[in-house]
């Protein structure tokens, strides 16, 4: 009886043990693929703003920025590839432990936004940007250990 009461005791405690550490690289793993999202966001939100501007400008028939947009859809498509390669490196890990298809969910948005930034759609890539951030908050929550994810 004892020896079942320490062997149970000890399975208790190397899951828990075990938990914890991959609970810790899952949040920082989410955390660091949230601050490319939202430097993304923000390099976008840029953009939009200064195509609303040049638009306003061109209607007042004053000249135009030129160049200014090609410099804009390089660092998207930049941080974008930051964003694609940073994801592919935690990916490889995460799948031990994290369902696949919540996985493919996170590649699919990557994918999306990747694919809108090739033709041009900023405005689209923001929503897709937030889709993958909270697929990525749920994957978070999912991992988490608590009652309402043991029952």
């Amino acid at each position: 009886m004892k020896k079942e009461l320490i062997i149970c005791l000890l399975i208790i405690t190397l899951i828990i043990i075990t938990n914890i550490i991959t609970q810790n690289y899952t949040q920082s793993c989410i955390s660091k693929m949230n601050e490319r999202i939202d430097i993304i966001s923000q390099v976008v939100y840029e953009k939009l703003n200064l195509k609303q501007n040049q638009e306003e400008i061109e209607n007042n028939n004053e000249k135009k920025a030129v160049g200014s947009e090609k410099i804009e859809k390089s660092t998207i498509q930049g941080e974008i590839d930051n964003l694609e390669s940073t994801w592919n490196e935690f990916q490889e890990k995460l799948a031990y432990y994290i369902e696949h298809d919540e996985l493919e969910k996170v590649e699919t948005q990557i994918y999306a936004i990747k694919g809108f930034c090739e033709i041009e759609k900023y405005d689209e890539i923001l929503p897709e940007a937030e889709k993958c951030s909270f697929i990525l908050k749920h994957i978070g929550e999912k991992t988490k250990l608590s009652v309402k994810n043991i029952f």
